[in-house]
């Protein structure tokens, strides 16, 4: 085991972990070593296809996917071993080494982590094997008492990695120095040794009014607080879990105004990240109708239960306000569970995921099956009609990641109503579809926003690359961090 472990845990989920794990992956790797993420498990609905071991393909949390690429390493499975897909409030869907696994998903949350370390252990064992640094993320918050027994994500791993850990702490919200001194207090005293350093994130204000609450905290701890990190909007990267921001739009008068509909179970919301960038354009994640007025763009996205987001729209009053948007002309755009929506039907034979009317703006069918397509995906764009044209011939690189297969509705096209040929694989499968109009898009295809092709050929614009983003990171913490602090953890 070569590699040194530098661990970041949070005193509440929210607390900055995902991002701050970003930016250490890019500055050790500026040092000119060899880095890799690792998060044992992450419960998120935003995730990415990457290569396995056998060389295939799995899935892994967007998070980790943005890690390694910050690290210049390859993304794969063994950086996030276990994914859990939230699918209702009681039940996640369990993706172990990136492929999903029906036996785990049925089993209690205690129950599993037995069965699931050994191959965390062995992941983390790994990757350690292969790289000089491994960054690691915990989750949510180490002093979760009632899962400690049961801990496979936070101090398990820092132990069986010797980490030296960071304990990271939203200021914004309030009693930071309470929720440090808490955390620490709580872990067994073997565990509070590897806490080399406290975090303060989103500060805002003059640093100089936080004396000498550090100092007294190292003197009750012996822990230092090493950086008091400035409050950071826009610092690029798209946030791990949930809808939380309002500070959707970039700079510039607002000419152009993109609604996406925020349901219960939305996933993979991360790739419209980049939109946030375009100058110009107010993006608005919408739970009712009054929310989608003056949008020019609706966006269903992808979705973890389509057909419970889809019942959770129609209570919303949501589907009469897409299909009176559409009927003026607006523009609609479906990806992945969003694209299932638009059709007549879901059918669901397996139990998969349910039996729906679709929204009916497009003339297809989506039926469930129970293997599940995870793969990256090239594709092109056909000539397209109305508003969407500018991407016609566009070349595009994106991923899938679905159970449902589409096709056109047998009868319907019987009739004349035919769905036109949008977007297709190298071998020519069909991936995406557009209403005779011209004004209804729905894809396969996720990360459609992050290619920069598109974002040119649909704004003219061009958004930062992810490499300038994980440099500013990077130069963020090199700032703020105290003088050595970065060195020493791995020294």
């Amino acid at each position: 085991m070569t590699a040194k472990c530098v661990m970041v845990l949070g005193t509440t989920s929210g607390a900055g972990k995902s991002w701050l794990t970003t930016a250490l992956c890019r500055w050790y790797a500026r040092q000119g070593l060899k880095v890799a993420p690792f998060k044992a498990q992450n419960m998120s609905n935003n995730a990415r296809v990457v290569a396995t071991p056998a060389g295939g393909w799995g899935e892994i949390g967007s998070a980790q996917y943005f890690q390694a690429l910050a690290a210049r390493a390859l993304p794969e499975v063994r950086m996030n071993p276990l994914l859990l897909k939230p699918e209702a409030d009681t039940r996640s869907q369990v993706v172990l080494l990136g492929e999903v696994q029906a036996e785990l998903s049925a089993l209690p949350w205690r129950g599993r982590s037995e069965r699931v370390w050994p191959q965390i252990a062995a992941a983390l064992d790994a990757l350690r094997a292969e790289n000089d640094v491994v960054v690691i993320e915990g989750a949510g918050s180490p002093a979760e008492i009632n899962l400690h027994a049961s801990d496979v994500v936070n101090m398990r791993v820092a132990r069986h990695a010797g980490a030296r850990c960071l304990l990271v702490t939203d200021i914004d919200r309030g009693g930071a120095f309470a929720h440090l001194y808490g955390t620490w207090a709580l872990l067994p005293e073997d565990e509070r040794a590897l806490i080399r350093g406290f975090v303060l994130n989103k500060f805002r204000g003059d640093a100089a009014l936080l004396a000498p609450a550090p100092e007294q905290l190292e003197a009750l701890t012996g822990v230092p607080t090493v950086a008091t990190l400035p409050m950071w909007w826009h610092h690029g990267l798209p946030e791990e879990d949930g809808v939380f921001d309002d500070r959707s739009t970039a700079a510039g008068a607002v000419t152009r105004t993109v609604a996406v509909i925020a349901y219960p179970r939305i996933s993979n919301l991360d790739e419209f990240q980049p939109l946030k960038n375009i100058a110009g354009l107010r993006l608005v994640w919408a739970r009712s109708p009054a929310e989608l007025a003056g949008a020019a763009w609706v966006v269903l996205p992808g979705s973890k239960a389509t057909a419970a987001d889809l019942a959770w729209l129609r209570a919303q009053g949501l589907d009469r306000a897409i299909a009176e948007h559409a009927g003026r002309g607006g523009m609609v755009l479906g990806v992945c569970g969003g694209l299932q929506m638009l059709g007549e039907a879901l059918v669901d034979p397996h139990g998969i995921d349910g039996n729906a009317a679709g929204l009916g703006l497009l003339p297809l069918v989506t039926l469930f099956e129970p293997a599940k397509t995870v793969q990256h995906t090239p594709a092109r764009f056909e000539a397209l009609a109305g508003p969407w044209a500018p991407l016609s011939g566009v070349g595009v690189q994106g991923y899938e990641i679905h159970h449902g297969q589409t096709a056109q509705h047998p009868a319907m096209a019987a009739q004349g109503d035919v769905a036109r040929l949008a977007l297709s694989d190298a071998r020519g499968q069909a991936l995406g579809w557009q209403n005779p109009a011209g004004n209804v898009l729905g894809l396969y295809l996720h990360g459609l926003f992050e290619d920069p092709a598109v974002l040119h050929a649909l704004f003219g614009a061009q958004a930062a690359t992810l490499d300038q983003v994980f440099d500013g990171l990077a130069d963020y913490i090199d700032r703020h961090f105290a003088p050595g602090a970065l060195s020493e953890l791995i020294s």
